[in-house]
């Protein structure tokens, strides 16, 4: 299958260029074959709407064509985050800290390579989780398996999209 490591290095900065930050390349199984899914969203906003992922999509394409990275057919996916986003760069510990998350390890911590609690931040590369049973566990960021959000009402509520506001400041204007 596909080198992610040199996938990742050629779609990076084409994304960054746009203005927007990657946060996860993956190869998976589609339905028609391969799938190459690239997540990204605006660093300020941690959004993406879908004018945005047409011209990551665009961009992304006319490079991967040129590139030709990957040797077998695909179909290129390219999707914000969304609300239960995977975690999957050692900054998104710090963002998303107070938040409850779900955490598969390669090595135990704690004698346990599952873990699901409320995210307490990083140090340098290590992370921290309080979990109900266990109470804090930490662990180096390498030996994450995956790592996702658990949605709650308050991820949802501290999430909700931004053009909400922009609604609320158009009729403001319209008022005066």
């Amino acid at each position: 299958m596909a080198d992610i490591a040199r996938l990742t290095r050629l779609i990076e900065p084409e994304v960054e260029k746009l203005g927007f930050a990657l946060v996860r390349v993956k190869m998976m199984s589609g339905e028609d074959g391969p799938v190459l899914q690239v997540m990204a969203e605006r660093e300020d906003t941690r959004q993406l709407v879908i004018e945005d992922c047409a011209a990551i999509s665009r961009a992304l394409s006319n490079m991967l064509d040129r590139e030709d990275p990957i040797p077998d057919a695909y179909r290129l996916e390219v999707s914000s985050p969304g609300i239960d986003r995977p975690l999957t760069r050692l900054t998104d510990y710090d963002d998303w800290a107070g938040h409850e998350a779900r955490i598969n390890l390669t090595e135990a911590a704690k004698g346990k390579k599952q873990l699901k609690g409320t995210l307490k931040g990083r140090d340098g590369d290590e992370i921290t989780i309080d979990t109900p049973k266990d109470g804090e566990t930490v662990f180096a960021f390498d030996t994450i398996h995956s790592a996702k959000l658990i949605l709650t009402d308050r991820l949802i509520a501290e999430t909700a999209p931004l053009d909400t506001g922009d609604a609320e400041l158009e009729t403001e204007e319209e008022e005066n």
